[in-house]
């Protein structure tokens, strides 16, 4: 796949001699919502158009938080059935299971024989989710070696990121780097991914005023409809300013919503209706769920229809694990070289 946009890397940088491909996961613990999709998703509808990418279900990952076997498999296809809707072409790009490409944890165990115990004690991540009251497993505490080993086994170069993946990133890149100066022999043998971090990523605040997490229970789902769309649009906090009164639109966690869903003419119409007075609350998240039902119309319909179609669904899987496989095991193969590891199969 060519990416018409990109630029002739300078002799300096380090992934020169490597072809540009994108590379990023979303973990199948719940379902998707509208942070995952103005945070995540959206961007990577739009980044699998441009270059060789791949983006995995990391039902690996997954099991670091969620031990219901009935719920990871329904997850998973979830997460499969979320994509394919929102616009994500298989003909274009891969999209498939962490566990479909096994040898990534050969990968990371080789990076855990180079990672600093200490490195990993530093990690925001892990303390933020153990202090959530996530138990401190080792698959927690080891997450950003499986991350990395996830972006290197395809030669990642670019990884899409929010701010709370930048450090795991910034392991995966002194492990690259590690990695290199040990067994490279001059010569790098894995690209040193750069973080492809966009300008216009939304912090998307839940039905509480949080960060929307799956953590906090906060969540809106992007295919959420009917009654319980209502009822969770309706439930968002506010503040108690009376019907009357002008409010401010840049301090309400509705019009922090609706800033993200509607065009700058309606934008500016709702913020002018605030600071007007007499528009309530009430009218905001009306127009709010409005705004939901219709900017995700066509994809709820195509979703309707894809879950009609399981064997397509399974299909797309499986052609993105075959690929995938084929990449990872390219990449093993240099790695495996490079260590001294012999293979007799």
């Amino acid at each position: 796949m060519t990416n018409t946009g990109l630029m002739s890397a300078p002799p300096s940088d380090p992934n020169a001699s490597f072809s540009p491909i994108v590379v990023s996961g979303i973990q199948p613990s719940g379902t998707l919502h509208l942070g995952n999709y103005f945070g995540a998703i959206r961007q990577h509808i739009a980044l699998h158009e441009a270059y060789e990418s791949y983006f995995f279900i990391v039902n690996y990952h997954a099991l670091t938080t969620l031990h219901d076997a009935e719920a990871l498999r329904r997850y998973s296809v979830d997460v499969a059935l979320d994509y394919l809707a929102l616009g994500f072409d298989p003909e274009k790009s891969n999209l498939f299971l962490q566990s479909d490409v096994p040898a990534v944890n050969e990968l990371a165990w080789i990076f855990y024989t180079m990672t600093p115990v200490s490195q990993l004690e530093k990690g925001v991540s892990y303390k933020d989710k153990v202090a959530q009251g996530l138990s401190a497993n080792a698959g927690l505490f080891n997450y950003p070696v499986l991350q990395a080993a996830d972006i290197l086994i395809y030669g990642g170069t670019r990884v899409p990121v929010g701010a709370d993946q930048k450090q795991n990133l910034e392991i995966c890149r002194d492990l690259a780097i590690r990695f290199n100066d040990r067994f490279g022999d001059g010569t790098p043998v894995l690209p040193v991914p750069e973080p492809y971090i966009l300008d216009d990523v939304a912090v998307v605040p839940g039905v509480d005023g949080r960060k929307m997490s799956k953590s906090y229970g906060n969540t809106i789902g992007i295919f959420d409809e009917g009654k319980d769309l209502k009822k969770k649009v309706m439930s968002i906090i506010t503040d108690s300013t009376p019907l009357e009164e002008p409010k401010n639109p840049d301090t309400c966690n509705v019009f922090a919503l609706i800033r993200l869903f509607a065009d700058d003419s309606k934008r500016e119409e709702v913020a002018a209706a605030y600071r007007s007075g007499g528009y309530g609350y009430g009218h905001a998240k009306k127009e709010l769920l409005s705004l939901i039902t219709d900017y995700f119309a066509g994809a709820r319909e195509k979703r309707h229809e894809l879950a009609q179609n399981p064997s397509y669904v399974q299909d797309v899987l499986r052609e993105g694990g075959r690929k995938g496989r084929a990449q990872a095991h390219a990449w093993m193969e240099r790695v495996r070289d490079a260590v001294g590891l012999i293979t007799t199969y």
